[in-house]
């Protein structure tokens, strides 16, 4: 590649960092048709002296998160398509194997195939160990219990591919800038206005963060916290080994090489060779290893965590240090230092795997660094409240390719889509982060925990125990305690998951609760079960305060309302309607209930957890200066009272009058229970009579109090929120985040009830094309399994024959159906009631069939 020597005084975007995050960006940006692109690194290029240069490049495509696997199998395409500057396909796809050493690994192999099975991972299989040795030979068999093969993955050099991808974005008129430090980005208002460096200042519209390690330094210099956390793990080469003899290669005539070596010193030679076998991964050993000619290359996690601060993070120092390396530390490859591992030291796992290392010299060896996220995912999307502020931080090689192109999308049209359409970035968007998670202790603790479990066998439902917990308190958390809560932490709350203090319901309701064996038994008791039940049949009280709630005031506010939802907002004050928010692209952005309190004032509910802040976000990023968009979600503490005695509890103690006629469903009133004054809803998540009641956080506790205290009769009892999914699965009613999100527009979602094509919205072109049958290319499924007692959870592939056909969004056992519910999108032939289907989960095929919903009415 050949960069400017000189710094061009304005762009329309400028990309900070041209690693592979920065150069596939600026390569897909380009690609869109934009010609206007800077992008600006700190060090030299293509070897920038960041996470990519000294990568060593292994795409393992499979995870159990389904953007990263669309990300790598999007990167992977791309990548293949790319001339390296020697000529050559920069990919080697030389397959990838997973081996496992115990039994709880070739289970998690197993969930691997599936995986890859539901997220469209091209012919997954598992190995046996002598499977296995023919693909390896130099594998130990003896040490293996079967592995885990994806065929189409494999390596691409970091720096090869960001020599290709940023020689075809210059093509396209981008710049390249190097050796240029950003010092700071400048703001008119709210709005980007330049990016100031230490060779001078750019005027521009758009800034691009992708400063990976070095992300959380600039976002301190713009007053952004950003949770990305800067961890170490060890790289190292061992001498040539004869039983790779055949394999060596001399790269020194590569045209990248000098400019590698200038960066990366001698280790150069090997980095730059691809592997001529399959990449290995040992993950119950935290370990990975991939060939370089005759070499073996050894990457290990399995070391205590490594925690840089970010403030003493420098740069490439004129003797050509990289900035992301750090020195190898002998003691943590010879030593057992990882608190899961404590009984085999890296060195040790290394050499019983391949024993062809065992004895042999590390020639070449460094601590080199990488970032994590609070939920191990990237940070990226547009930042709230600066206009044109963009991150892209937390992204490996392995997912830069899907990452460039889903951000250039984004930044282009507006929603983020691959090739195959529009992907949900829900859960890896950037303004998901609460307040604290900006700090460096949260960060840095969160970071280091990410590392620690980065190759561990870690279930879905898995909660932090100690690190960082008991952050945010609802009014009536010790309330929880005192009844036996299973406080589980999200988002920084601690809620209960289910009551201690509800176990004699279990005996109670003993003939309907299936016992559970297995992966589906792990985080489970069969008291939700039983909570459930009891709140179809009695009365039950609900902590929602995490729930997200967002206060519209303003003369426009009526006007800014509709323009949010697809329904029809002409609402009265106390009137209440459920609706949809939908993004440009007519995928559904979030479902809500919408409350006028006021004529100038609504109250907007939806769903809480991790994603619940992207909503706040993108209400705030839509509105007008005429609208004050405020989050009271703190200020407000929430609960809902539901069950058939619902009413018999309430009126005991609410000075209003609860009938049908007086107070009709989905309608609002302001009344006092006893001397607490609330906003009551009558509506419920849990599908049940029942009233969502609200107030001011200082009364949240006397209010719990009240309510439990008149219910006593009717044996009223708390119910956490795994009860609370077991209800509203059974309701049909859609959880934002897995069975509803913006990959599915309303009609797909079975929500077009929900729509009102005779009012202006967000995203409306692309909804009325959809209710004309256009882009309906999957439609949701409610499922049951036809074994009564069988239980399958989220993320499995539904299966016609052996063909995948679509992936079990979320799953819980109906206790009042009497068969485990699951909820998918298929193709429209499919999605009839009455289709029969089969869902694989932990190797086994379950027989289900789809059903008419709701399934109870």
């Amino acid at each position: 590649m050949n960069p400017t020597d000189s710094l061009p005084s304005e762009a329309d975007t400028v990309v900070v960092g041209a690693g592979i995050v920065g150069c596939n960006l600026a390569y897909q940006l380009t690609k869109l048709g934009r010609d206007d692109v800077v992008v600006v690194d700190q060090g030299p290029m293509p070897t920038t002296g960041g996470s990519s240069t000294h990568a060593p490049g292994i795409m393992f495509q499979t995870a159990e998160e389904k953007i990263l696997t669309k990300f790598a199998n999007y990167s992977r395409e791309l990548y293949s398509e790319l001339e390296g500057a020697d000529g050559r396909q920069a990919y080697n796809e030389v397959g990838g194997i997973e081996v496992a050493r115990t039994e709880e690994r070739m289970d998690f192999l197993e969930r691997r195939v599936e995986n890859g099975l539901a997220w469209g991972i091209e012919d997954p299989q598992i190995l046996s160990p002598e499977e296995v040795g023919e693909r390896l030979p130099l594998v130990n068999e003896e040490e293996i219990i079967g592995g885990y093969y994806s065929p189409t993955d494999g390596q691409v050099s970091g720096v090869v591919a960001c020599d290709a991808l940023a020689r075809e974005a210059m093509d396209r008129g981008a710049q390249f800038v190097p050796h240029t430090r950003t010092e700071d980005v400048e703001f008119d208002g709210d709005s980007v206005s330049a990016v100031v460096t230490e060779n001078g200042t750019i005027d521009c519209d758009e800034v691009v963060v992708a400063t990976n390690i070095w992300a959380r330094q600039l976002g301190e210099e713009l007053d952004v916290h950003l949770p990305v956390t800067p961890v170490e793990h060890q790289y190292t080469m061992t001498e040539p080994l004869d039983e790779l003899a055949e394999g060596a290669v001399d790269i020194t005539d590569h045209p990248l090489f000098e400019n590698y070596r200038n960066v990366s010193g001698e280790k150069a030679k090997r980095l730059l060779v691809g592997p001529d076998r399959p990449i290995l991964r040992d993950q119950d050993n935290a370990m990975y290893f991939r060939t370089h000619g005759d070499a073996y290359g050894i990457g290990s996690y399995n070391h205590e965590s490594i925690v840089p601060d970010p403030e003493e993070l420098g740069g490439n120092d004129p003797d050509g240090e990289q900035g992301s390396v750090h020195e190898f530390t002998d003691y943590h490859m010879e030593n057992a230092t990882h608190p899961d591992r404590p009984d085999k030291a890296p060195r040790q796992a290394s050499d019983e795997l391949l024993p062809a290392t065992a004895g042999k010299e590390l020639e070449h060896k460094y601590n080199g660094m990488f970032s994590e996220t609070p939920n191990g995912l990237p940070a990226m999307g547009p930042v709230e409240g600066y206009d044109g502020l963009w991150t892209a931080a937390g992204i490996w090689v392995t997912h830069a390719g899907g990452a460039g192109k889903a951000l250039a999308e984004w930044m282009e049209n507006g929603v983020p889509r691959l090739d195959d359409g529009p992907i949900d970035l829900a859960h890896a968007d950037v303004n998901r982060f609460n307040a604290h998670e900006g700090s460096w202790d949260f960060a840095r603790d969160l970071g280091a925990e990410e590392y620690r479990i980065v190759y561990n066998v870690m279930h879905p439902k898995w909660v932090w125990t100690d690190k960082q917990r008991d952050i945010r308190r609802t009014p009536m958390y010790h309330t929880h305690l005192e009844y036996g809560g299973e406080m589980w932490g999200e988002a920084g709350w601690e809620a209960p998951q289910w009551f201690d203090s509800n176990a004699d319901l279990v005996a109670e309701y003993a003939d309907r609760i299936p016992d559970r064996e297995g992966w589906e038994s792990v985080y489970w008791s069969p008291i939700e079960g039983a909570e459930a039940l009891h709140v179809r049949d009695r009365v039950g009280l609900h902590d929602m305060t995490p729930f997200n709630k967002i206060e519209v005031v303003g003369s426009d506010a009526s006007a800014f309302v509709q323009h949010l939802c697809t329904n029809d907002m002409d609402l009265d004050v106390g009137d209440v309607r459920y609706t949809l928010m939908c993004n440009e692209d007519g995928g559904v952005r979030a479902d809500i209930t919408v409350t006028r309190t006021d004529e100038d004032r609504y109250l907007l509910l939806t769903t809480g957890r991790e994603v619940g802040n992207n909503h706040v976000a993108w209400v705030r990023e839509q509105s007008p200066d005429s609208v004050v968009v405020n989050d009271v979600t703190s200020s407000l503490a929430a609960m809902v009272c539901t069950g058939p005695d619902a009413r018999k509890v309430l009126s005991k103690v609410a000075d209003a009058d609860l009938s049908d006629d007086a107070f009709p469903f989905f309608t609002s009133q302001q009344f006092y229970v006893k001397n607490v004054p609330v906003t009551a809803l009558r509506v419920s998540y849990a599908g049940e009579l029942g009233w969502e009641l609200y107030t001011p956080s200082e009364y949240g506790e006397r209010l719990w109090e009240h309510v439990m205290e008149a219910g006593e009769e009717y044996d009223i009892r708390p119910y956490g929120n795994g009860a609370l999914d077991i209800l509203r699965i059974e309701k049909g009613f859609r959880l934002w985040g897995e069975d509803l999100h913006t990959e599915h527009n309303p009609y797909e979602a079975g929500l077009g009830w929900a729509v009102d094509l005779d009012t202006d919205f967000v995203g409306k072109e692309a909804v009325e094309a959809a209710a004309a049958g256009e882009n309906v290319d999957h439609e949701v499924a409610c499922l049951t399994l036809d074994d009564e007692e069988a239980m399958v959870m989220a993320h499995r592939p539904v299966l016609d024959g052996d063909d995948p056909i679509g992936y079990v969004h979320s799953a819980e056992y109906g206790y009042s159906v009497g068969a485990c519910v699951a909820y998918t999108y298929l193709p429209p032939e499919y999605a009839e009631p009455g289709t029969e289907v089969e869902i694989r989960y932990e190797g086994d095929r379950y027989d289900a069939t789809v059903r008419e919903e709701p399934l109870l009415d």
